[in-house]
């Protein structure tokens, strides 16, 4: 679990950081973006149960790429630990994105020490993360909001 965990909150990381830019040029033109801006983006992302649904479609992804997969194959293998990981998840995303959520697991840091994570596997959990916010309809502007709040995260999780 805590090697998913890892794996999500990198790919969060490197996809707010590849995106952030992208959504703010993007909802500064219209007025489709203001009225986005008037809410959180926990809610424009559908509250916990939109989080929820994309969280396990990301870990999904996750557990399938064959360039990440190693990181997940533990926690997979146990359901209590897998349904653990996808809740404290779904907390990181609900508090990074303004939501009511509090995050209870443990630092970037802590979870990912000794893992041995590299930029490319931060990317490839991006992709997996995008793919998931794809498959769910998520708009460029949420997208880009979600990988900014989440992409400081990167430093503390590859190569620790």
């Amino acid at each position: 679990m805590r090697k998913s965990l890892i794996v999500v909150a990198i790919a969060g990381a490197l996809l707010m950081g590849s995106f952030s830019a992208a959504s703010v040029e993007g909802s500064a033109s219209s007025v489709e973006g203001k009225d986005k801006k008037a809410k959180s983006l926990f809610t424009r992302l559908g509250g916990k149960k939109g989080i929820k649904a994309v969280v396990d479609e990301f870990v999904n992804n996750c557990a399938t790429d064959d360039r990440i997969n190693k990181f997940f194959a533990d926690t997979k293998k146990e359901p209590k630990r897998l349904a653990k990981f996808k809740d404290n998840l779904a907390d990181q995303i609900c508090q990074a994105s303004g939501g009511p959520c509090k995050y209870k697991g443990k630092s970037m840091t802590a979870a990912h020490k000794g893992m041995g994570i590299t930029d490319a596997d931060f990317g490839a959990l991006v992709e997996d993360l995008v793919k998931a916010l794809d498959k769910f309809n998520v708009g460029a502007t949420e997208k880009n909001e979600l990988l900014g709040a989440l992409g400081p995260m990167k430093s503390q999780i590859v190569g620790q």
